[in-house]
C-alpha cells in the first residue's frame, strides 16, 4: 500500500510518500481502508521532533491522528462493528498514523461517520471538534448567557468551538484575521476582532467568563488575556500555557484531547441534524502532504485540511 512516513525527525521534507506494508488488525482492532485524514499541528510538532518526550514514536512513523474511511476486516474478538462500516476516529499519538491506504484503529475508538457530508470531509471532525468539546464543557464548563472569547478562531477548532458555544446559548467574541474572517462569521461569532489592526486587549472592554486560547502567543500575551477574564472566570489554553490569576479566582487550565468515543458520536449526530458544520478549506492527495506542512509553516492554512488517498 501507499503511504507516508518519515524515517528521522525535521522539517517537511522528511516526508516520503512511498511503499509500506499493509497492516493486520490485532484482536480489538479493525481494519480501515482509509477515505482521508486530516491535517493538525501536532502532526508537524511531532514531525519535527518537538514532542519526542510526550509522545515518542517509533520511526518509520506514519502521521495523521484522525482517520475517515470504512472497516473492510475485523481482528480477533471485535464486536459492535460490521465490515462494510463507514467510521471515524481519534488515533492515540503512538499508533501508526491514517496518513495512509489502510490504518488499524482500536475497535473502541471507532465511531458512525456521518451520513451527510462526504465521507472524506468527516476527516475533519475528530481531533478538532473533540478539542472544542472538551475545552467548553469539561474543562471550561461553559454554560448559557456566559460570554466567552475565543482567541485564534480561524483555525480547525475555532469553527467548531463558535458553533458549539453559541448552542450552549453564550455570547461568542473571536479574533481572526481578514482571511478567516468570513468563516468566524458563518460560525456564528457575535463579534470578531482583526488581530492584525486591532490588540484584542484594546477591543474588548468588558470582562468575558471563559477565554478559549488556540493561538500560539507568547507569555505577556497570555497573561494579557487572562486580565480579560471576570473573576471567578477560566482561561483555557491548548498552546501556549495558560496562566491563571489566583487573587481573582480566575482559573489557568491546559488540556490534552483524550479518545471519547461517546462524544465522537454525538458530534456525528450533530453533523447529521444539521446543527454543526464542518468548514473543510482545502482538501490534497496524501502525495502531497509535504506541502501541507510547508503552508502550515508558513501560516498560510485557514480551518481543516484534509488529505485523501484518490487525487
Amino acid at each position: 500500500m501507499k503511504a507516508v512516513r518519515f524515517h528521522q525527525y525535521g522539517g517537511p521534507e522528511v516526508l516520503r510518500y512511498e511503499e509500506a506494508d499493509r497492516p493486520r488488525p490485532a484482536a480489538g482492532q479493525v481494519l480501515v481502508e482509509v477515505a482521508a485524514t486530516s491535517f493538525n499541528p501536532v502532526d508537524a510538532a511531532i514531525r519535527a521532533g518537538y514532542l519526542q518526550e510526550v509522545f515518542p514514536v517509533a520511526l518509520p512513523h506514519t502521521p495523521g491522528i484522525d482517520v475517515a474511511g470504512t472497516v473492510i476486516e475485523l481482528g480477533d474478538g471485535v464486536q459492535g462493528h460490521a465490515v462494510g462500516e463507514r467510521v471515524i476516529a481519534y488515533l492515540p499519538m503512538l499508533l501508526g498514523g491514517a496518513a495512509a491506504e489502510f490504518a488499524v484503529v482500536p475497535a473502541e475508538l471507532v465511531a458512525p461517520a456521518p451520513t451527510t457530508i462526504p465521507l472524506a470531509e468527516a476527516a475533519a471532525l475528530p481531533a478538532a471538534a473533540q478539542t472544542a468539546w472538551q475545552a467548553l464543557f469539561d474543562h471550561a464548563d461553559l454554560r448559557a448567557d456566559q460570554r466567552i472569547l475565543v482567541n485564534g478562531a480561524g483555525g480547525g477548532v475555532g469553527g467548531f468551538a463558535i458553533q458549539l458555544a453559541k448552542q450552549a446559548g453564550a455570547t461568542v467574541l473571536a479574533t481572526a484575521s481578514a482571511r478567516s474572517t468570513e468563516a468566524v462569521r458563518a460560525a456564528g461569532a457575535d463579534r470578531i476582532v482583526d488581530y492584525t489592526a486591532t490588540a484584542v486587549t484594546t477591543a474588548v472592554t468588558e470582562p468575558v467568563d471563559v477565554v478559549l486560547n488556540l493561538a500560539n502567543i507568547g507569555e505577556p500575551d497570555i497573561a494579557a488575556l487572562t486580565g480579560l477574564v471576570r473573576s471567578g472566570g477560566t482561561i483555557l489554553s491548548t498552546a501556549t500555557p495558560a496562566v491563571g490569576d489566583a487573587g481573582r479566582g480566575v482559573r489557568g487550565l491546559g488540556m490534552q484531547l483524550r479518545p471519547d468515543v461517546t462524544q465522537l458520536a454525538a458530534i456525528t449526530k450533530k453533523v447529521d441534524t444539521g446543527e454543526l458544520r464542518v468548514d473543510v478549506s482545502a482538501g490534497y492527495p496524501l502525495a502531497e502532504i509535504a506541502a501541507v506542512h510547508q503552508l502550515s509553516a508558513a501560516g498560510r492554512i485557514r480551518g481543516k485540511v484534509v488529505l485523501t488517498t484518490t487525487a
